[in-house]
């Protein structure tokens, strides 16, 4: 859904309070005049839906899970861990089973009681059904489910082949009523979170108000007022003139002052070299674009250090990161000579290549590529910057790509909501993944062995993927983990962590004493 334009008003005020240091006001009398009960936040777009089963989709999630509704487990951001949450005990009870206790004394916000039932319904409506959910395509894939409930306490789920993951997929589940429609998804769901839906003006604001029949601890705040403006700088002065309490995805050009957090989060930026195209089906040239790149440079001067250079597609937190992974070396003297070895075997090394990025991707996303064209440029490449919109990048960052293009590189952002690696390797790494322009059936037999294994055997399988890739396939150029910015009201006490971005828990915000 496209962002909602900023009637023309508030627009005029926004770029003056943009422009000018002002003490105006950008936003409309209602986060304004909020009592100090509410929290006032402010994102770069509206949800185009407060689906459950949509909660894997930032713009929805972030609004949804565990505030609205809730999963049978949750991953702790910080540890990696399941925690529970609306199941109290899981376990695997043989190769394809595993079994649950949910909680006791829960009711939904409409006073209904939540049971094995709902849970089982929950995931069988958005796993099972023919809904096609954000989540059964991101999470599961083609993986179907069977569940039983042999009591009002005890959920059975049994997969068609062993899957050591599960619980974790299933953390991506939110659990709604069996009233819940089975045929249709719905926008405003019903859920057992510490928030209701209050009140929803399209295109304006969403409330929430506190689920007075929560059966955890009340959330400090007993109201939530979200708004949305696209742009950054717009957000930040809504927090730092005191309109609102809280305002994501900013960037370090946009003013958030005193009042900006930076944190962690689970994005990864990398150059995606598209493999069976020439010049760059030839394993030299992508090497030689990874030595071009100066990946420390760009995270110093342009994202000002709000960022860590990265050696693999995910980032510390996530099961399956090599700590002692070293990033690619810049070294311009190795990719010329690359380059050199090729074009005497018969490469066109000369040929144009397109460099490909979304357009407000991530903050300063213009300048990285406009960078990474003259470092390509510096060691005799011939490439073009095309910046496209979301549906213009997407033709070519999915599954099927457009044929005869010719040769391009991908910049991309990947984040790892789920905590494995397995949900990057799916998608990135295998020879035909949704997301990765090829590989080798060897490698795939490396990553389905990875992804068989559990504990610590799992953590250093996946750790080995990820350090056999530059090698083995070359296919991306790594760049940055990157880090968010959060603008935080004085009087607000909340700790951003790598889940912000996805699923950001009103119940972890409080009042600063």
């Amino acid at each position: 859904m496209p962002p909602v334009p900023i009637p023309g008003r508030a627009l005029a005020l926004a770029l003056v309070c943009t422009l000018a240091a002002s003490g105006c006001t950008v936003a409309n009398s209602a986060s304004v005049t909020a009592g100090k009960d509410t929290l006032r936040v402010v994102l770069p777009e509206e949800p185009p839906t407060l689906e459950p089963c949509e909660s894997s989709l930032t713009s929805t999630g972030v609004v949804v899970r565990s505030n609205i509704t809730e999963p049978l487990t949750e991953r702790d951001p910080h540890s990696g861990k399941l925690v529970p949450k609306l199941a109290t005990a899981w376990k695997r009870t043989s190769d394809t089973q595993w079994t649950y206790t949910v909680r006791e004394g829960v009711r939904f916000s409409d006073g209904s009681r939540f049971d094995a039932k709902d849970a089982a319904y929950s995931i069988d409506r958005a796993v099972n059904s023919k809904l096609g959910c954000n989540v059964e395509g991101y999470v599961f894939g083609d993986m179907d489910v069977k569940l039983s409930t042999p009591d009002a306490r005890t959920l059975k789920v049994t997969t068609p082949e062993a899957d050591p993951i599960l619980p974790l997929r299933l953390s991506f589940i939110e659990m709604v009523p069996t009233s819940t429609d089975a045929k249709k998804k719905v926008r405003e769901p019903i859920g057992t979170g510490p928030y209701r839906i209050a009140d929803w003006e399209p295109g304006l604001r969403l409330s929430l108000a506190a689920n007075k029949r929560y059966w955890g601890r009340a959330p400090d705040y007993r109201k939530a007022l979200y708004q949305w403006r696209p742009e950054g700088s717009v957000r930040a002065a809504m927090v730092t003139n005191g309109e609102a309490d809280v305002a994501t995805s900013l960037g370090p050009q946009d003013g958030a002052g005193d009042t900006a957090v930076t944190y962690p989060n689970n994005e990864t930026t990398a150059l995606r070299m598209q493999l069976g195209e020439a010049p760059l089906n030839d394993e030299r040239v992508r090497k030689a674009i990874n030595y071009a790149i100066d990946r420390k440079g760009i995270v110093d001067s342009l994202y000002q250090g709000d960022a860590k250079v990265a050696s693999q597609l995910v980032p510390s937190g996530i099961t399956g990161y090599d700590k002692g992974l070293k990033p690619w070396p810049t070294d311009l003297a190795k990719a010329r000579k690359l380059l050199a070895e090729a074009k005497a075997d018969g490469v066109d090394v000369g040929k144009q290549i397109r460099l490909i990025s979304r357009t407000a991707l991530f903050p300063k996303v213009d300048e990285t590529v406009q960078v990474m064209q003259n470092e390509l440029a510096g060691i005799g490449l011939n490439v073009k910057i095309q910046m496209k919109d979301t549906a213009g990048s997407t033709e070519f960052q999915e599954r099927p790509f457009p044929k005869n293009t010719g040769p391009y590189l991908l910049l991309i952002q990947h984040g790892n909501q789920a905590g494995d690696a397995a949900f990057s390797m799916d998608q990135y790494l295998l020879s035909k993944g949704f997301q990765s322009s090829g590989g080798t059936a060897a490698f795939d037999r490396r990553i389905r062995a990875a992804e068989a294994l559990t504990g610590d055997a799992r953590q250093r399988a996946l750790g080995r993927v990820f350090a056999r890739e530059p090698d083995e396939i070359t296919q991306y150029a790594y760049v940055a983990h990157m880090y968010g910015i959060a603008a935080l009201a004085p009087e607000v006490r909340y700790e951003p962590n790598s889940a912000t971005g996805d699923e950001m828990r009103l119940a972890e915000f409080s009042h600063v004493d």
